[in-house]
């Protein structure tokens, strides 16, 4: 089964056409498996991405955030010291890399470090007050015409 069928989902929402685009591409994605990362949810409004990067330091780690996109991208420059270095088993990567998170609207990354080889990046949801549940006030027809009648006096 590569395609899903999200009609139903539509039937009483309006405005969810990316969510339908965003199901088709990530069907479609094989994405990387390095590095090895996780996303928890650490509150209500609260995300962070732990990403497992050994071998980079705060230097080799770029974090950026471009239209609703974290990226994070990881390069080692080679010194004259490891050109000369002649490993019998090397399994700890270090390769360069470039990770890519969608993110939601109004999710904000706050903030990011870097600690015992696992890199943090911190995130938040802040919806603008605009975007907040508010109350609307229903009138009658004869109490708008009352208004209007007060208005024109």
């Amino acid at each position: 089964m590569t395609r899903f069928d999200l009609s139903p989902l539509f039937r009483t929402s309006v405005g969810f056409d990316r969510m339908a685009r965003l199901f088709d591409s990530m069907a479609n994605e094989q994405g990387p498996s390095y590095p090895p990362y996780n996303i928890e949810r650490t509150d209500e409004d609260t995300y962070r991405i732990s990403m497992a990067v050994a071998g980079f330091g705060e230097d080799d780690l770029e974090v950026t955030v471009e239209d609703n996109q974290l990226i994070v991208a990881g390069r080692i420059e080679e010194t004259e010291e490891d050109n000369g270095k002649r490993y019998l088993h090397r399994g700890i990567a270090e390769r360069a890399f470039e990770r890519r998170f969608s993110l939601a609207d109004h999710i904000q990354a706050t903030g990011g470090k870097l600690e015992n080889g696992l890199l943090y990046v911190d995130l938040v949801r802040e919806i603008p007050e605009e975007k907040r549940p508010r109350q609307i006030k229903i009138g009658t027809a004869a109490n708008k015409s009352k208004e209007i009648e007060g208005k024109a006096a």
